[in-house]
Protein backbone atom coordinates (compact mmCIF):
# COMPACT_ATOMS: atom_id res chain seq x y z
CA UNK A 1 0.00 0.00 0.00
CA UNK A 2 1.42 3.34 -1.07
CA UNK A 3 1.30 6.53 1.07
CA UNK A 4 2.08 9.79 0.13
CA UNK A 5 5.07 11.15 1.17
CA UNK A 6 4.50 13.76 2.73
CA UNK A 7 0.74 14.70 2.07
CA UNK A 8 0.37 16.64 5.39
CA UNK A 9 3.67 18.85 6.74
CA UNK A 10 3.04 16.83 10.70
CA UNK A 11 3.62 14.00 9.09
CA UNK A 12 6.92 14.34 7.40
CA UNK A 13 10.49 13.79 8.58
CA UNK A 14 11.98 16.87 9.98
CA UNK A 15 15.00 16.26 7.82
CA UNK A 16 12.37 16.58 4.57
CA UNK A 17 10.99 19.56 6.01
CA UNK A 18 14.11 21.10 6.47
CA UNK A 19 15.53 20.24 2.95
CA UNK A 20 12.37 22.15 1.48
CA UNK A 21 13.06 25.03 3.62
CA UNK A 22 16.95 25.20 2.22
CA UNK A 23 15.12 24.81 -1.50
CA UNK A 24 12.43 27.70 -0.64
CA UNK A 25 15.15 29.70 0.79
CA UNK A 26 17.33 29.40 -2.44
CA UNK A 27 14.83 29.76 -4.38
CA UNK A 28 13.85 33.46 -3.26
CA UNK A 29 15.13 36.29 -4.85
CA UNK A 30 17.26 37.90 -2.80
CA UNK A 31 17.44 41.82 -2.44
CA UNK A 32 21.20 42.86 -2.82
CA UNK A 33 22.13 45.25 -0.34
CA UNK A 34 23.67 48.70 -1.66
CA UNK A 35 26.05 51.20 0.01
CA UNK A 36 26.34 54.62 -1.09
CA UNK A 37 28.25 57.28 0.39
CA UNK A 38 28.55 61.47 -0.13
CA UNK A 39 30.67 63.72 1.24
CA UNK A 40 32.18 67.00 0.87
CA UNK A 41 34.03 69.84 2.92
CA UNK A 42 33.36 73.01 4.26
CA UNK A 43 35.75 75.79 4.29
CA UNK A 44 36.20 79.68 5.64
CA UNK A 45 37.46 81.17 2.51
CA UNK A 46 39.23 84.23 4.63
CA UNK A 47 40.01 86.24 1.38
CA UNK A 48 36.90 86.13 0.15
CA UNK A 49 38.24 85.41 -3.68
CA UNK A 50 36.37 82.18 -4.01
CA UNK A 51 39.53 79.75 -4.22
CA UNK A 52 40.72 77.17 -1.49
CA UNK A 53 44.60 78.78 -0.94
CA UNK A 54 46.91 78.78 2.66
CA UNK A 55 44.97 81.24 4.15
CA UNK A 56 41.91 79.20 4.29
CA UNK A 57 40.93 76.96 7.01
CA UNK A 58 38.11 73.98 7.31
CA UNK A 59 34.80 74.81 9.28
CA UNK A 60 34.49 72.45 12.05
CA UNK A 61 30.62 72.14 13.20
CA UNK A 62 29.14 73.42 9.67
CA UNK A 63 25.29 72.41 9.01
CA UNK A 64 24.99 70.66 5.53
CA UNK A 65 21.37 69.17 4.22
CA UNK A 66 21.56 66.30 1.50
CA UNK A 67 18.55 65.66 -0.17
CA UNK A 68 18.27 62.27 -2.55
CA UNK A 69 15.69 61.16 -4.48
CA UNK A 70 15.67 57.06 -5.01
CA UNK A 71 15.24 54.90 -8.02
CA UNK A 72 11.84 53.82 -6.37
CA UNK A 73 10.96 57.30 -5.85
CA UNK A 74 10.86 57.84 -2.17
CA UNK A 75 12.85 61.30 -0.85
CA UNK A 76 15.17 61.07 1.57
CA UNK A 77 16.79 63.89 3.66
CA UNK A 78 19.61 63.58 5.52
CA UNK A 79 21.54 66.30 7.94
CA UNK A 80 24.83 66.28 8.22
CA UNK A 81 27.39 68.11 10.55
CA UNK A 82 31.51 68.50 9.79
CA UNK A 83 34.15 67.23 11.60
CA UNK A 84 37.25 69.23 12.96
CA UNK A 85 38.76 68.69 9.33
CA UNK A 86 35.81 70.39 7.94
CA UNK A 87 34.54 67.34 6.21
CA UNK A 88 30.70 65.92 6.38
CA UNK A 89 29.53 62.52 5.43
CA UNK A 90 25.76 60.62 4.72
CA UNK A 91 25.54 57.54 4.01
CA UNK A 92 23.24 54.29 3.85
CA UNK A 93 22.48 51.08 3.05
CA UNK A 94 19.61 50.03 1.30
CA UNK A 95 18.32 47.69 -1.06
CA UNK A 96 19.76 48.09 -5.16
CA UNK A 97 15.92 48.89 -6.23
CA UNK A 98 16.24 51.51 -3.87
CA UNK A 99 19.25 53.26 -4.10
CA UNK A 100 20.36 56.74 -5.15
CA UNK A 101 19.66 58.45 -8.45
CA UNK A 102 19.55 62.01 -7.67
CA UNK A 103 20.70 64.25 -4.78
CA UNK A 104 20.99 67.94 -3.59
CA UNK A 105 23.70 68.60 -1.23
CA UNK A 106 23.29 72.42 0.28
CA UNK A 107 24.94 74.37 3.04
CA UNK A 108 22.50 75.18 5.76
CA UNK A 109 24.87 77.61 8.41
CA UNK A 110 27.80 77.75 10.04
CA UNK A 111 28.67 78.88 13.50
CA UNK A 112 32.22 79.71 13.49
CA UNK A 113 32.70 83.12 15.17
CA UNK A 114 34.47 84.96 11.71
CA UNK A 115 33.13 82.76 8.90
CA UNK A 116 29.34 83.01 8.71
CA UNK A 117 28.44 84.40 5.21
CA UNK A 118 28.10 82.11 2.46
CA UNK A 119 30.62 82.43 -0.30
CA UNK A 120 28.78 80.09 -2.93
CA UNK A 121 27.42 81.89 -5.56
CA UNK A 122 24.94 78.80 -5.81
CA UNK A 123 23.03 77.65 -2.64
CA UNK A 124 23.37 73.68 -3.57
CA UNK A 125 25.13 71.27 -5.61
CA UNK A 126 22.74 68.37 -8.01
CA UNK A 127 23.76 65.46 -8.80
CA UNK A 128 23.32 61.87 -10.85
CA UNK A 129 24.36 59.17 -7.96
CA UNK A 130 26.08 56.54 -10.45
CA UNK A 131 28.74 54.77 -8.38
CA UNK A 132 28.77 51.50 -7.62
CA UNK A 133 27.81 50.07 -4.18
CA UNK A 134 30.62 51.33 -1.36
CA UNK A 135 31.81 53.93 -3.53
CA UNK A 136 31.47 57.58 -2.16
CA UNK A 137 30.62 60.81 -4.14
CA UNK A 138 32.69 63.70 -3.79
CA UNK A 139 30.78 66.67 -3.41
CA UNK A 140 32.69 70.67 -4.41
CA UNK A 141 33.96 72.53 -1.10
CA UNK A 142 31.07 74.66 0.13
CA UNK A 143 32.82 77.97 0.81
CA UNK A 144 32.04 80.89 4.05
CA UNK A 145 33.29 84.13 4.27
CA UNK A 146 34.01 86.26 7.22
CA UNK A 147 32.29 89.96 7.07
CA UNK A 148 35.34 91.31 7.13
CA UNK A 149 38.33 90.53 4.76
CA UNK A 150 41.57 90.60 6.62
CA UNK A 151 44.11 93.45 4.80
CA UNK A 152 46.34 91.13 4.21
CA UNK A 153 43.98 89.57 1.16
CA UNK A 154 44.21 93.14 -0.50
Amino acid sequence: MATAACSLPHRCPLSLQLALLAFLLAAAPAADAWTGEIRGRVVCDVCADSAIGPEDHALEGAEVAVLCITKSGEVINYQAFTNSEGVYSVAETMPESDRWDSCLARPISSFHHHCTRRGDAHSGVKFTYNKQSGNSHNVKAFLYKPANVPLYCS
